[in-house]
């Protein structure tokens, strides 16, 4: 539609009906406004069920056994044995003695050569060992297409020593260009020297292949085969039940392959951090590799006439290094209570406590097991001040003032302050949506109720809260919270008295609400609070459906919408409207002109 701005009357049409406009707006601003309110409202109520979730969580780590079984342990000489224990150890006293610790089965090899370097290829400084370490392998290269102008290609693997050996042509390489193959002879060795044009130098140590002409991009080196020098070895380690951790393909064993341009540092690295168990490293002051196992303990094969923990296969390790095949651990000895008996480790655990032995020696040593008062005090302590804390935060929602001088801003009006004024603003506006909220003040009212009520069937001495020391506060302002009396002597005396009924108090399992114990009651509540808090405000995931008030907003939306609309329509007619008149204003100050034309 073509508007017609004040042309004719003179008149700011546009500002006319902006005017005209805000009074028509004035109800779909009311429903944004109802609309902000119930998505404050909406995330409130979610951030009051995240709150007793997150409560909820902790409540279940409460009703484990272990929250109020927790064990202390001490020994009379931690530099010879120390202990934990888990909370199904009995309380009771142990004694060790006549101990002799576990030790590690150790192989070390003769002193190697002290011109070698362990951080350069062993193929580069092959001459210190016997040539029957090596064994010859073919390795077959794939075709090469270069993707730039280039003299120099590297081969994966490094030790070459020859180049279709066992093909029966010459030793030679073929590199075909716009479809003409030329053969490069192949020379190989350690100094390239001079490379004629029709040579390829190929670096023995490295594999790299430098031609005595350039290659141009998409050239294709053509597919050969080469040998190349490896180490092959195993090595064969056993667990605790004398079973060998290697492949059962390899007989237990477990192998390994290093091309000549790996260095000893890095073989030893590779065998440490495979799955035989040892740790191998080279010690330069004395020019000897040590292997040790990483566990302790007489690890042998079960089938073993020997009792070997580590067998070594293999020139490299057996000829080269010269690594004994009969090392051997030793299992840790020693008499607990009185009854002699022996460990693979040790770390060990018998009747819930664990032992570790920290040295050698004959005399004694006392292990006591008790219940750890203090920890269990600080578990069932920090669980009434999170009840505290909570109830807190949703009892400050619901007594929360509303202040209804406050609504949410409309964009107009949010344009008009300071974004700290706005923020200042939207503060006191969110205000108190939940104030009064049945459905929270009846959880925290049920909640009161599951701390304070008796619990039945307590074949103990304690049945309800009040007599292990735990009380409401006093203060009314405090409302509900509880008060842990004095400074928890009598908490410590009941835990100490008589954990399983303090226990029991907490965690019992019933049939009945009476029969269940505080914290199973609690989390009964809270499931039911957090469900009927969902049935009012959802979660994040839910459709705008399955709650009410996502129900609400949907259908303020939807008015939103409608009105919207209808808005679009007014504001047209108020155009029409203006613009007809200036169409008429037009007319009359033609017919004007032209009367006065006749009268001049």
């Amino acid at each position: 539609m073509v508007r017609v701005s004040g042309l004719a009357s003179g008149m700011d049409i546009d500002q006319i009906v902006s005017d005209l406009m805000k009074a028509e707006r004035m109800p779909i601003d009311k429903m944004k406004k109802q609309k902000q309110t119930l998505e404050w409202q909406r995330d409130d109520y979610r951030s009051m069920n995240l709150l007793l979730s997150e409560f909820n969580n902790l409540a279940f780590n409460m009703t484990l056994q272990s929250s109020y079984s927790s064990k202390t342990v001490s020994s009379s000489d931690e530099t010879k044995v120390k202990a934990a224990a888990t909370s199904s150890a009995a309380n009771a006293s142990y004694t060790l003695s006549n101990v002799t610790m576990a030790t590690v089965a150790q192989s070390i090899s003769t002193s190697i050569d002290s011109s070698m370097d362990p951080t350069k290829s062993l193929w580069s400084q092959r001459g210190s060992m016997d040539s029957s370490v090596w064994t010859e392998k073919t390795v077959e290269q794939a075709a090469i297409t270069l993707s730039a102008d280039t003299s120099t290609v590297k081969l994966a693997k490094g030790a070459v020593s020859a180049v279709n050996q066992n093909t029966g042509t010459l030793n030679s390489i073929s590199v075909t260009t716009d479809g003409t193959s030329k053969a490069y002879t192949v020379r190989i060795g350690t100094a390239a020297g001079i490379i004629n044009s029709n040579e390829v130098f190929i670096n023995e140590d490295t594999g790299e292949m430098t031609f005595g002409t350039t290659l141009t991009s998409g050239s294709t080196i053509e597919a050969f085969s080469y040998q190349q020098n490896v180490l092959n070895f195993s090595v064969t380690t056993y667990d605790s039940t004398g079973k060998a951790t290697g492949n059962i393909q390899d007989g237990g064993s477990t192998p390994f392959e290093f091309d000549g341009s790996t260095s000893l540092n890095t073989l030893l690295t590779q065998i440490s951090n495979s799955k035989v168990g040892i740790s191998a490293f080279f010690d330069e002051g004395t020019n000897k590799v040590v292997m040790t196992r990483k566990d302790t303990g007489n690890l042998s094969s079960a089938d073993s006439a020997d009792g070997s923990n580590m067998v070594f296969s293999g020139g490299f390790l057996t000829g080269f290094l010269q690594l004994a095949g009969d090392a051997k651990g030793t299992d840790a000895k020693f008499t607990l209570n009185g009854l002699e008996t022996t460990r693979k480790s040790n770390t060990f655990t018998t009747g819930g406590v664990t032992y570790t032995l920290q040295n050698n020696f004959t005399g004694d040593v006392r292990v006591n097991v008790s219940n750890d008062t203090q920890k269990v005090f600080d578990t069932i302590k920090d669980f009434v001040t999170k009840y505290n804390e909570l109830i807190e935060k949703i009892n400050g929602k619901i007594t929360e003032e509303r202040d209804r001088n406050y609504q949410p801003l409309t964009d107009e009006e949010r344009e008009k302050l300071t974004d700290k004024q706005a923020e200042q603003w939207d503060e006191k506006a969110k205000s108190g949506l939940l104030k009064g909220d049945s459905i929270l003040s009846s959880g925290l009212n049920q909640m009161r109720s599951n701390w304070y009520a008796s619990v039945s069937g307590m074949s103990g001495g304690f049945s309800q809260l009040t007599d292990i020391g735990i009380s409401t506060s006093a203060n009314y302002t405090d409302r509900g919270k509880l008060v842990i009396e004095g400074d928890g002597t009598k908490l410590k005396e009941a835990i100490e008295k008589d954990p399983q009924s303090v226990m029991d108090l907490f965690m019992k399992s019933g049939s009945t609400t009476s029969e269940k114990g505080i914290v199973r009651r609690l989390r009964d509540t809270i499931t039911q609070t957090v469900s009927k808090v969902e049935q009012r405000a959802g979660r994040s995931t839910w459709t705008s459906e399955q709650f009410l008030l996502g129900r609400n907003l949907k259908s303020v939306n939807s008015q939103i919408t409608s009105f919207e609309s209808r808005l679009t329509q007014v504001e047209d007619r108020y155009y029409r409207q203006f613009t007809a008149m200036e169409k008429a204003i037009q007319n009359a100050n033609a017919q004007s002109a032209q009367l006065s034309q006749y009268f001049s």
